[in-house]
């Protein structure tokens, strides 16, 4: 990794040029935005849950910045301009959304939510409006419908793969990037997609009564949601370094 240029780092990614013009490497840390330490292989995971994702997405039909899997902890992305904004969708009241309306967690929205999220960490990265976005010249108002249609379609996507394994999804955030093809721009999903930046819960087991059980959190979400995917061999976990298979 020494020799190649490095384009930028944050807490859980590394993106490197590429081996062709409009390509980066994306190399997947073991920390995330929302801790500094990590288990061991989280950053294998992460690629591994990304990967599924993104593929699955292109596959059906919704443009991704994915290309393929290098190994372990890379993948071959395509370049895009990145919108200075993070794209959240909501199915259900969890995080912020509880905190900012006191709506009780766990609550059924009547459809998803669409917010946005100015990049910027120093600002706590602040909710922002579609007036803002589109008076600051981050988007136009038919770049947003599109956004809106792509997320939609996303979220589709993930609830349904989701809910196949027992795990509800109840937000989640997205990058939405810039690329040109000629002269005609389009927008692809771009980032990853991995239970770090997703609230998911487990729906699986019944009660007593033969009731299903109230959602909670996964535990250890990376490894359980690659192993109930099918994803890696049911036997990896964190106690040991994970043995995956390239």
């Amino acid at each position: 990794m020494a020799r190649r240029k490095k384009v930028y780092e944050g807490k859980a990614k590394i993106l490197f040029e590429g081996p062709e013009p409009g390509t980066l490497i994306q190399y997947f840390k073991d920390e995330s935005d929302e801790t500094e330490s990590r288990p061991d292989g989280r950053g294998v995971l992460n690629n591994r849950l990304s990967e599924f994702f993104m593929s699955g997405l292109n596959s059906v039909g919704v443009p991704t910045h994915f290309i393929r899997r290098i190994n372990m902890r890379e993948q071959l992305v395509r370049m895009a301009e990145m919108l200075p904004v993070e794209v959240m969708v909501r199915n259900f009241a969890a995080t912020g959304m509880t905190q900012r309306l006191g709506i009780p967690e766990g609550t059924a929205l009547p459809r998803p939510i669409v917010e946005y999220y100015f990049k910027d960490d120093a600002l706590d990265n602040p909710l922002v409006s579609e007036e803002h976005i589109v008076a600051f010249g981050w988007a136009n108002q038919q770049d947003l419908d599109d956004i809106v249609a792509l997320v939609l379609r996303v979220n589709d996507f993930l609830s349904g793969t989701m809910l196949g394994v027992g795990v509800r999804l109840a937000d989640f955030r997205l990058e939405v990037g810039r690329i040109w093809e000629g002269d005609f721009m389009r927008l692809i999903l771009a980032d990853e997609i991995t239970p770090d930046n997703c609230t998911l819960w487990d729906m699986r087991g019944l009660d007593a009564e033969g009731n299903q059980r109230d959602p909670s959190p996964l535990p250890d979400m990376s490894t359980e949601l690659a192993r109930r995917l099918g994803v890696l061999p049911s036997n990896v976990t964190h106690t040991t370094k994970p043995t995956l298979i390239n």
